[in-house]
């Protein structure tokens, strides 16, 4: 799907500028949202490399000669609709002009480490004397306050701090992280919730606020059913690998060809699934009659599931038991998900000019919002350092070209 060849509509969020001081994952991935939902974002960067992610690669994009760009897979995943502006905050020039973007901007975002942007004059109660009406969303590893708030962050910290990593992984196995940077991500859609909920405040108000994002909160709050099984207990939700710590059958299986996910999630599915499989004599045993039951005994049914499925292939399993309604469908390895039709249906992957690109353009991952009247939108794609800096320094702060020049070859700007 190539996007930005038309116009964009009006977005939600049109008319509302984001100062984005925010690097890596949680706060990029907060404004990137906002940016698809038609905000206009303004990514401030070091002058010297920009964002960390950068360089963390490969892979890279590769310009029209085969060569690596600055432009890595990790940055493209949560840039796209921002403008980047190369600033250096530790003159006080730069620290000048963050602070009059900021009195022209209705939300700030940043992810230094506590006090760390207070030292520049930066911080909230500073950009709240120019703008009372401020937005100012502070994402760091464990909050403004407590014990820990002057520790560095980082998403696997976070993870295993905040318990994921016990629950996830074999049985016997060590404790596992998530493949991705869940916590970082759910930080930092919790963080985008959180300002679109002070704009909705400011508004009614017109008082802006600081909001304290964190990491390892944002972290603990997902642990969901499994930390409330804790808390209901008193006992420590078990390591199940992939299977369900409450529903059985519910895991992943092989089949004669790869692996499959079956999802029996009440007892009419499970009785479905043992006539399909010609062992209707399963759904009356006393240890698996009800869901309660087969949860007890589980070490006894999932041996017995084990060798059933192996006897059919991925797309005899998906076909026949959709057909009766027990979910139940492959694992897909990440070149089958883009492949997949109804990923594909969806928009799931979105094509963007890039003019570093040696092809023109750069593959991303859509954004799953479906709005009917205001859709996001793929204006931009993820910009090279620097590279709004003179546009965004005349259109929003007036300044000459003379005026930006003198600051280029002072090293404030690049």
């Amino acid at each position: 799907m190539m996007a930005g060849s038309e116009p964009a509509r009006p977005g939600c969020l049109e008319g509302v500028r984001v100062l984005d001081l925010t690097r890596v994952l949680a706060g990029p991935t907060a404004t990137q949202l906002l940016g698809d939902l038609g905000a206009d974002v303004i990514k401030v960067e070091h002058p010297v490399g920009g964002d960390d992610t950068r360089g963390w690669g490969p892979p890279f994009v590769l310009d029209r000669d085969g060569r690596e760009t600055r432009e890595s897979a990790y940055f493209l995943c949560a840039n796209r609709n921002k403008r980047s502006v190369a600033i250096d905050i530790a003159t006080t020039e730069g620290q000048a002009i963050v602070r009059d973007l900021a009195a022209r901007s209705d939300v700030v975002a940043e992810n230094f480490k506590v006090g760390g942007l207070a030292k520049y004059g930066l911080g909230y109660a500073d950009l709240a004397k120019v703008n009372p009406r401020l937005v100012y969303c502070s994402v760091t590893g464990f909050g403004q306050t407590g014990p820990y708030k002057d520790r560095a962050g980082y998403d696997f910290i976070a993870q295993g701090l905040g318990g994921i990593m016990s629950i996830t992984g074999e049985p016997d196995g060590r404790p596992m992280k998530v493949g991705v940077g869940i916590a970082d991500v759910m930080c930092g859609m919790y963080a985008a919730v959180a300002i679109l909920a002070a704009l909705r405040h400011r508004d009614v108000t017109g008082r802006g606020q600081h909001i304290d994002m964190s990491l390892l909160d944002s972290q603990v709050a997902w642990l969901i059913n499994a930390g409330t099984y804790y808390l209901l207990s008193g006992e420590p939700p078990p390591r199940l690998g992939n299977a369900h710590p409450n529903i059985v059958p519910y895991n992943v299986y092989q089949a004669a060809d790869g692996h499959v996910i079956l999802a029996v999630g009440n007892d009419r599915q499970f009785r479905a699934w043992c006539g399909h499989v010609g062992r209707a004599e399963l759904a009356t045993d006393p240890r698996f009659a009800t869901n309660a039951d087969r949860q007890r005994n589980r070490l006894d049914l999932e041996p017995i599931v084990e060798e059933i499925m192996r006897g059919g292939t991925k797309s005899e399993w998906v076909t026949a038991l959709a057909a009766i309604g027990v979910p139940c469908d492959a694992v897909n390895a990440i070149p089958e998900v883009f492949a997949d039709p109804q990923i594909r249906h969806r928009g799931m992957r979105i094509e963007l000019p890039h003019a570093k690109s040696d092809s023109g353009s750069v593959s991303l991952i859509g954004n799953p919002i479906k709005l009917s009247d205001a859709p996001v939108s793929y204006r931009a794609a993820p910009p090279t350092l620097g590279e709004h800096t003179d546009a965004v320094l005349a259109e929003t702060l007036g300044l000459s070209a003379a005026r930006i020049e003198s600051l280029r070859r002072a090293g404030v700007i690049r």
